[in-house]
């Protein structure tokens, strides 16, 4: 792949960045005191409610003023307060290295993954990262450590991209190796089987996920603003086929337009939410637009 880990870290982007919480949808459970609400009652952060004492419960958590009016005895409940788990799964497929515009379909998912990941560890919230292709490439499980960010940086810096893809049986693996609940955000391009690929979603949903999609393209893929006889090349198999551009361009695009439909539809079936972005979508504008958005309607 051979990225330039400077090329993924803007610190201008990322002050940008700092002003907004990325938030769970729905709640979450992880293993720090944080951000994020969690579903279950424990001792500890926020008063919740009183419930009757019953034999065994802590004598700390006895409100005894209440005990004083009403001759009963109540415990006080607590609702703690959760840090999010974010899992970042980043296709490093061949398809992912298109780049008509000058940048590549995977140098920008590994900028928005790089941004995405100091989003989370600035709220203190624990991230992890996984590179698929036909299979899990690698996997760095979610910390909240400082030099967290570090670490994904190196990994994706080090990892070259698969010539093949198999989201369906990737996606299978990384649900696998993401078991806590929390946020798992897809980075792909979805060029592969869309059964498939639904299918691994469908897994990571099955564990109680809440599932974001940043559906990638490259503007010549979706929009095919090309003229004359273009040679097309397969980055996945090799496969070459030379064409007029002008002659199949309303039908690949009603084509392209059909196949973003039916995985938007698949999506809002499940629950899933999609975003696309093209390589030319200025970034910080792109995203920023997208968490405001997503954090007001939360």
């Amino acid at each position: 792949m051979a990225l330039d880990t400077r090329e993924l870290v803007d610190p201008a982007f990322f002050s940008r960045l700092d002003s907004i919480e990325l938030r769970a949808r729905s709640i979450v459970e992880g293993f720090l005191q944080g951000l994020h609400r969690s579903p279950y009652v424990g001792f500890s952060v926020e008063f919740s409610s009183h419930r009757e004492y019953v034999p065994g419960d802590d004598l700390r958590h006895v409100n005894w003023k209440l005990f004083a009016r009403q001759k009963r005895l109540y415990v006080k409940e607590y609702t703690a307060d959760t840090n999010l788990n974010l899992y970042i799964l980043l296709d490093v497929s061949g398809s992912m290295e298109c780049s008509n515009t000058g940048r590549s379909k995977l140098l920008y998912g590994a900028a928005l993954a790089a941004a995405l990941a100091h989003l989370a560890l600035k709220q203190q919230d624990a991230v992890g990262i996984t590179l698929f292709a036909d299979s899990v490439v690698a996997h760095l499980p979610p910390k909240a450590k400082p030099h967290q960010l570090d670490e994904i940086l190196r990994l994706i810096a080090a990892t070259k991209a698969r010539p093949a893809s198999d989201s369906g049986r990737a996606l299978h693996q990384a649900a696998e190796l993401a078991r806590r609940r929390g946020m798992v955000v897809v980075i792909s391009d979805l060029f592969d089987d869309l059964a498939r690929t639904m299918d691994g979603l469908d897994h990571l949903r099955y564990l109680n996920h809440e599932v974001l999609l940043f559906h990638l393209f490259d503007p010549w893929e979706r929009d095919l603003p090309l003229e004359g006889n273009i040679r097309f090349r397969d980055l996945e198999t090799g496969e070459e086929l030379t064409t007029q551009a002008e002659g199949v361009r309303e039908s690949y695009v009603q084509a392209i337009g059909a196949w973003r439909a039916e995985i938007e539809t698949e999506c809002l079936n499940r629950g899933i939410d999609r975003f696309e972005l093209t390589t030319d979508d200025h970034l910080d504008r792109a995203l920023l637009d997208y968490l405001v958005k997503r954090t007001h309607s939360l």
